[in-house]
């Protein structure tokens, strides 16, 4: 055979040598050759080229893979399949006499195989223009494995990117499941639809409990004969050709199955078996990685539901508990007084059995014009230390507000009765109100707590924000007073952060600004009709979504 090409070193020389119309040949065919980066396409530009430009009918493109030499593209040559190998000495046999390859000859990235051109050899010019042509492939050539290769990587990356985003669904899905049959189910749903299994089975166990059994093709013996497999278990996953004879008859497994000890960081808790993926793939590396890594998030759920079980079945908290959201109930105002020219309306709704919000309305007997204390609290924390702090509050108020001859006095009485009883780390925010009834008067302390909202009769609102710190947080700290008069048709309302803090599925909050517009909407209605339109509002924004934190609002109306 052939072999036009001894040396591509003289490569320069031979553009050096071309002609005018031949150097344009080959900036045309540079053009084409950068013109993509699929590899395929650029091979097709540069068959294309060299029949049209050297006359041939018969040509193959051969790329180096693995250190041999196979088919990437062919023209004019039956029987030269895509992918098959492409030696020089077979290549005689099929009429490709030349030998071109692309890159060095001791190291090329690939060879261009020729028939003779129609109109006999190639000439000198050809020649030249052939070897500058396969100079500049190889580079373009390099440029699109490179690519390639980028673009392979993008996709481990993504791929990679998928499974973590699947990990952190399920974690949060997991993190959501207090039942440890609901985990089960989750965790075998998301790996036989992450393998694409039929047959796949898992068992959960702790000590005093009946085991969580779920199979589906595969039938696990024993928890006993389980724990006797899983001793012998200590990496995260394993194939079955990898397991020991003895347990893969005792799990009966089938080739092609994957087996997940469920561990936690002192003992084994369970077992994952899938079965063959369908379509006979393998598992790889990745997935193995992949199901350990879901099955270490469900191992600590298994743990936290258990756990909880262990909460709820203490029926001696569930009693105390009950009696506490009883005796809670009672601190609260049986009735509301009825004042003069005024519509006084209030309603708490607890996140849970016992709460910390707290509502009330007291006489200031000190004055004659049946002035009114209107009291709304919102305790750190939640359940049943922040009822025995909601009970601590309502008692120092009760006991203190006669003895006090200022708002500002009473508050500041409070704060240092509160920090000298309760727990550094508990406070409480809370709005005091004196309103005096005949005039329309207020006094307020906004102990760090929500903004009071008044709607004034014209549509627009005044917010009554904070003048002290919140209760029982510092010993020291100091209560301004603030004032404001409630007109006639005047609307008045304090809250606990549950009302504009109430969130959807979607965790947006319900806001101000939506407690303003109910406001306006219903503020024609009775004091109690606002408080029922404000809670069937939250409930309608709020949806499907639980309710997270106590709600506590009272609403007064200037008549």
């Amino acid at each position: 055979m052939a072999d036009p090409i001894s040396n591509t070193a003289a490569a320069p020389a031979a553009r050096a040598n071309l002609s005018l119309s031949g150097m344009q040949a080959l900036l045309d065919s540079v053009r084409l050759l950068n013109a993509s980066l699929n590899l395929q396409d650029l091979l097709s530009h540069l068959v294309r080229t060299v029949m049209g430009r050297l006359l041939v009918t018969r040509v193959a493109v051969a790329v180096e893979e693995q250190g041999q030499m196979r088919v990437a593209l062919a023209r004019g040559v039956p029987g030269l399949a895509k992918g098959s190998p492409l030696r020089q000495s077979e290549a005689a046999e099929k009429k490709l006499e030349l030998w071109y390859p692309i890159g060095s000859p001791e190291h090329p990235l690939g060879v261009l195989a020729l028939g003779r051109p129609a109109l006999g050899a190639i000439t000198p010019e050809q020649h030249q223009l052939l070897l500058a042509l396969l100079e500049l492939a190889e580079t373009a050539v390099l440029n699109a494995r490179a690519h390639e290769e980028t673009v392979r990587i993008n996709r481990v990356l993504d791929q990679n990117v998928q499974e973590l985003h699947a990990v952190l669904d399920l974690a949060r899905g997991l993190a959501s499941k207090l039942d440890a049959g609901e985990i089960a189910h989750l965790l075998a749903l998301t790996l036989a639809g992450r393998y694409t299994i039929r047959k796949h089975a898992l068992a959960a166990w702790s000590e005093g409990r009946a085991p969580v059994i779920r199979q589906r093709g595969i039938h696990l013996p024993g928890v006993p004969a389980l724990r006797a497999a899983l001793s012998e278990l200590t990496e995260p996953a394993y194939l079955s050709e990898n397991l020991p004879d003895g347990i893969r008859q005792t799990l009966a497994m089938e080739p092609g199955s994957a087996v997940f000890p469920i561990r936690t960081s002192e003992e084994a808790i369970g077992i994952v078996v899938c079965g063959p993926r369908l379509g006979g793939a393998p598992y790889a590396p990745s997935d193995l990685a992949f199901g350990a890594g879901l099955i270490a998030q469900a191992a600590v759920a298994f743990e936290n539901a258990w756990r909880l079980e262990e909460i709820v079945a203490q029926k001696q908290i569930e009693q105390e508990l009950s009696i506490a959201a009883g005796i809670q109930q009672s601190l609260f105002p049986a009735s509301l007084p009825a004042l003069g020219a005024s519509d006084l309306a209030a309603r708490n709704r607890q996140a849970r059995l016992v709460g910390g919000d707290y509502y009330d309305v007291l006489p200031i007997e000190r004055h004659a014009s049946g002035q009114h204390l209107l009291c709304v609290a919102d305790i750190s924390g939640k359940g049943l230390p922040a009822a025995l702090l909601m009970a601590n509050i309502q008692a120092t108020l009760r006991a203190t507000i006669g003895a006090q001859d200022s708002l500002a006095a009473l508050a500041t009485r409070v704060n240092v009765l509160l920090h000298a009883s309760i727990p550094s780390n508990k406070f409480a925010t809370a709005f005091l109100l004196s309103y005096d009834p005949t005039t329309g008067g207020c006094t307020y302390v906004n102990g760090g707590h929500n903004d009071g909202i008044v709607l004034r009769g014209d549509g627009s609102v005044t917010l009554l924000e904070a003048t002290g710190m919140p209760l029982g947080l510092f010993a020291r700290a100091a209560y301004e007073e603030g004032r404001v008069e409630l007109g006639p048709g005047d609307l008045l309302m304090l809250y606990s952060d549950g009302v504009t803090e109430a969130e959807d599925i979607h965790e947006d909050q319900f806001g101000m600004d939506r407690v303003i517009r109910v406001l306006r909407a219903h503020r024609e209605q009775p004091a109690t009709g606002i408080v029922e339109q404000m809670l069937r509002q939250i409930d309608e924004f709020a949806g499907a979504a639980p309710q997270h934190d106590d709600i506590t609002l009272m609403v007064l109306k200037r008549m």
